[in-house]
């Protein structure tokens, strides 16, 4: 293969949508109006319409979106909330950061999703939300966890950083929680050129809490009813993504043809390809294999220049960040899937025969 592979690259997206974006950042910047102005606020109208949600609050980041939403519910200082931990350290550290303990439950060595079937066993009095974290793009089993919330008086937030665009019966991902939690990272399915993230409700009292945390406490210019945050999308961001956002369904096809590509052309038993429940769409934002050795594996790929990424190299609960909480799990499928797993390139603009030279080398794996 001549040409470099890179495991991920924004700037083949940029130069296919970069008259819009030009032109939209060019604008932006002669009307002197950055923060909270008409894009992010057309933004927002836009993303709750396409998900079907009644109110759509943007933030600065995923992770800030996380923490406006357990802060808006009030839970901090001795409360637990039920995660995965099997998910980007963030995910983990919102709810510390809340002031609330993380619990961890196993994930299904499947799909890679937290484990329903484990939640009842880890509530407790101090439970106050479950939030699963939709991994790699295909959802957790939500409709089974919104059952579980709704029996034992739990809040639901749902972590979608990965996973705009999938849906299961219909619906949207974020749409089934009390707080549906967006990243706009810039390698996200929906990514800006910085950092920016979204939080869909249904309920006017969370979308007016969390507008008041987002912005100091307070929606009247220097009148501030809480102690809340900085964390507002700027126009840029807004009037980038816009443009993405009408693109979003194109560019998740795409990714659907790569995975497709990737799964009917690697043919190595020692290799084991993304597994894809019927009931739900997957929206690949990574294409992750299990592999038994993946120090040899790992070697192998680098040799013929093949980029990857691990994610996640350890179960969130052996985090350095988390020692205080002294932690005792052994959770078996997290343990394993963290010692084996390995992501390939895969975005919109990977060409067919970048996806065609990577299988045949993984082939020849042996």
């Amino acid at each position: 293969m001549s040409k470099k592979i890179k495991i991920f690259d924004l700037t083949k997206q940029y130069k296919s949508l970069s008259n819009q974006i030009n032109r939209n950042v060019k604008k932006v910047l002669s009307s002197g109006n950055y923060i909270l102005g008409d894009n992010v606020k057309n933004f927002e109208t836009k993303f709750s319409k396409f998900v079907g949600s009644k109110y759509a609050i943007s933030c600065n980041s995923g992770t800030d979106a996380l923490l406006l939403s357990l802060k808006s519910l009030n839970i901090g200082r001795g409360d637990e909330v039920i995660t995965t931990p099997f998910t980007y350290f963030a995910t983990a550290e919102t709810i510390v950061l809340a002031g609330a303990k993380p619990v961890f439950v196993d994930i299904n060595p499947q799909t890679f999703n937290i484990d329903h079937t484990k939640i009842i066993n880890a509530i407790t009095k101090k439970t106050k939300a479950v939030m699963p974290v939709h991994i790699f793009g295909q959802m957790a089993n939500i409709i089974e966890i919104k059952k579980i919330c709704k029996k034992y008086n739990l809040k639901l937030i749902e972590d979608c950083a990965q996973s705009f665009g999938a849906k299961e019966n219909k619906l949207y991902s974020g749409t089934f929680g009390d707080f549906g939690c967006f990243s706009f990272f810039p390698t996200k399915n929906l990514g800006c050129a910085g950092d920016g993230g979204m939080i869909i409700t249904n309920n006017y009292q969370n979308m007016h809490m969390v507008k008041q945390l987002r912005n100091h406490g307070g929606i009247t210019r220097n009148l501030h009813s809480h102690v809340g945050y900085n964390s507002r999308l700027d126009e840029i961001q807004a009037s980038i993504l816009m443009i993405k956002l009408k693109n979003i369904k194109k560019l998740n096809g795409k990714r659907n043809k790569i995975a497709n590509l990737y799964k009917a052309q690697i043919k190595n038993n020692k290799i084991t390809t993304p597994y894809e429940l019927n009931v739900s769409s997957h929206v690949y934002n990574q294409f992750t294999l299990i592999v038994q050795n993946r120090n040899k594996f790992m070697k192998y790929l680098s040799k013929y220049k093949i980029p990857y990424g691990v994610y996640y190299p350890l179960p969130v609960y052996k985090q350095k960040a988390l020692k205080s909480f002294n932690y005792k799990y052994r959770l078996n499928n997290v343990e394993k899937i963290t010692k084996q797993c390995i992501s390939l390139p895969i975005y919109p603009e990977l060409t067919n025969d970048s996806v065609k030279y990577i299988s045949e080398v993984i082939n020849g794996y042996k």
